[in-house]
């Protein structure tokens, strides 16, 4: 082996590359520490648009990140290789500043190929895009003399390992059992006619319109702001055929509630922050529900209700809401709240970890009646269908016309940051003294303080002071498309 690997180095040294002169050296530079792979997650997050892309991104990076905590805790302390004489290579070649670590495996390669496979796996599209570049990145580690071949194979076949570990561990959407569908026979738009899409201008109505005027050239576009959707819509609801909407959940939750009242079909365009609803149905993009759209293609799925008690409404309340994710009380309304405040400023993401470090460091347990029993709770959930175990944390929803909530309780007590930790991956079906989760058809909430927030699909409002929770069956129809890619 030692021979073969030697006879091959001094062939790729001995040969002629005019052409990879100026770039593979250039491109195994790029690749230290993982900054060309963390600039191409990037890169295909914000050029995908879509929750494909984000996924693909993702999962390449976490690939990467176990192979590289392989590599260097385990691989190089392993078998402690020399690296290459550079007698042979010529010093254009040459890095300029030459690697001190042990030769074998092959971290640069490890990491090109988990990247690699792990985008592939959620997106062939992206992974066929990176595949060239992860090779290239391997092959500059023996052209530029720092590695033996046999120390990039093994890298690489470790990267790939270890992109399939990280599959084990979170199953990639093709893993995941397709949505349960119920379908209808809805109109058939092949053109758009008949459609008017409500476009949150928050969410990027520019991207929109250039994929639906080129997909559904007779569909409506009305652009608007947040706070005048729901006026938008309603207007939208008596002239149309099918009312469509592009934003986060929040907007298709608004949505949703004049499609039901109106009697007309949904096409939801995902392109907010969060569109759980619209991936748990399996639409992931405009495409997806262009498609469904021209092939007349839709499920019904029941929606979620909340009515607040006699004396609640007579207090000037909202009496009835509705849902299409999820109803919270506790500490995530709040959490909500303050994530809103901060985004504009820190980001979404980083908002929203630190609203849920002040909120579990600062927060007390809400004290509410459920089932007859009252109680103390950091949190009370309530899911508009069965959110199943996807790894080591609750998924997505199989079966959006279930019929079912899926209500969890997280019970008042110390650590509560470790108490929400402990029923997220506890699963949807479990009891324990610190949390519980079970299936109910309907949900009675009393003695709820005055003022206590209450979150549905990332929207924050007041609660009443008693709530009921149950489901309207099979009420919504959205296009969605049969076969799914």
């Amino acid at each position: 082996m030692s021979r073969w690997d030697r006879r091959i180095f001094q062939g790729v040294a001995r040969q002629q590359w005019p052409g990879a002169e100026p770039v593979l050296p250039r491109l195994s530079r790029a690749a230290n520490h993982g900054v060309l792979w963390f600039g191409a997650a990037a890169g295909i997050a914000a050029v995908g648009r879509d929750a494909r892309a984000r996924r693909a991104a993702g999962r390449g990076v976490a690939s990467l990140a176990l192979a590289s905590a392989l590599i260097n805790t385990v691989g190089k302390r392993t078998v402690r290789r020399s690296r290459p004489l550079l007698d042979a290579v010529p010093l254009v070649r040459q890095l300029k500043r030459q690697p001190f670590t042990t030769s074998f495996p092959s971290g640069h390669a490890a990491s090109a190929a988990a990247f690699a496979t792990g985008v592939a796996m959620e997106s062939r599209g992206w992974g066929a895009l990176v595949a060239p570049l992860a090779a290239s990145v391997a092959f500059s580690r023996v052209y530029t003399g720092v590695h033996y071949p046999s120390d990039v194979l093994v890298g690489a076949a470790l990267g790939v390992g270890a992109a399939f570990a990280v599959r084990g561990l979170v199953p990639t959407r093709s893993q995941l059992s397709p949505p349960m569908a119920h379908p209808v026979d809805p109109p058939v738009l092949p053109e758009g006619d008949g459609l008017v899409v409500v476009v949150n201008r928050r969410s990027g109505s520019a991207a929109l319109a250039g994929l639906v005027a080129a997909a559904l050239p007779r569909a409506e576009v009305v652009e608007c702001e947040p706070g005048e959707v729901a006026a938008e819509l309603a207007r939208a609801a008596q002239r149309a055929r099918v009312l469509g909407v592009y934003g986060g959940d929040g907007t298709i939750n608004a949505a949703a509630t004049v499609a039901v009242s109106r009697g007309l079909p949904l096409a939801v365009f995902p392109g907010g922050t969060y569109n759980h609803f619209a991936h748990d149905l399996g639409i992931e993009s405009v495409q997806d529900t262009c498609r469904a759209l021209a092939a007349g293609e839709a499920v019904r799925v029941d929606l979620g209700r909340f009515a607040a008690g006699p004396g609640a409404a007579s207090a000037g309340r909202t009496s009835v809401g509705y849902f299409v994710n999820t109803l919270s009380l506790g500490v995530y309304p709040e959490l909500v709240r303050l994530r809103e405040r901060w985004e504009h400023r820190l980001g979404g993401w980083p908002a929203g970890v630190l609203a849920a470090v002040t909120v579990l460091r600062r927060g007390r347990p809400l004290v509410v009646e459920v089932a007859g029993r009252r109680r103390p709770v950091w949190l009370l959930f309530a899911g508009n269908g069965l959110y199943r175990q996807s790894g080591p944390a609750p998924g997505n929803r199989q079966d959006l016309a279930d019929g079912l909530l899926d209500v969890r309780i997280v019970h008042g007590g110390a650590n509560p940051g470790l108490r929400l930790v402990a029923a997220a991956l506890a699963g949807p079906l479990s009891r324990s003294p610190v949390h519980a989760a079970r299936q109910h058809h309907r949900v009675r909430i009393t003695g709820i303080a005055p003022g206590t927030p209450l979150a549905y699909d990332g929207e924050v409002t007041e609660c009443p002071t008693s709530l009921t929770v149950d489901k309207l069956p099979r009420a919504l129809v959205v296009y969605r498309p049969e076969r799914l890619l």
